[in-house]
């Protein structure tokens, strides 16, 4: 498929199946972000796809959202905590650990963030768009209209 192919919706279950998610990718592609943050919610960092503006989630009345930023929240089961997705204020769009779901598809990891959080006990081998903080609190900046948060 090439990148002007649609991509079809891909399904997941959290842990205790109290939450059933239905994403569709906006792209084939997956970021790391490295951030302490990111780290510290899911023990490693966060690999996830962009899903745009709407998830389908059956059994919304389990989901816990945590604003963990000024610009950003983030979104797990209240029952069995697994990770359900990150919330970007600015634009509106969420992004999903590709992990929930079973069959994410064709996905590549292209783009890492927080580069300079990373820390020295692992590495990806794929080359790959590489940001340090800095340049990611730029562009929230600019995505919200104003000066660096």
């Amino acid at each position: 498929m090439t990148s002007h192919s649609i991509i079809p919706p891909i399904e997941g279950r959290c842990l205790c199946g109290a939450v059933h998610m239905r994403a569709t990718p906006t792209a084939r592609h997956l970021d790391a972000c490295h951030c302490v943050m990111c780290r510290q919610w899911g023990g490693g960092p966060f690999l996830s796809f962009p899903a745009g503006t709407a998830l389908d989630i059956d059994g919304a009345e389990h989901v816990v959202r945590y604003p963990s930023s000024a610009w950003a929240e983030r979104g797990f089961c209240g029952r069995c905590g697994t990770h359900l997705f990150y919330y970007y204020k600015p634009e509106g769009t969420y992004a999903c650990p590709v992990g929930f779901f079973a069959d994410p598809g064709d996905m590549a990891l292209t783009s890492e963030i927080f580069v300079d959080e990373q820390p020295a006990y692992y590495s990806f081998a794929e080359s790959t768009v590489r940001k340090t903080a800095a340049q990611v609190m730029a562009q929230i900046a600019e995505d919200k209209g104003g000066p660096a948060p």
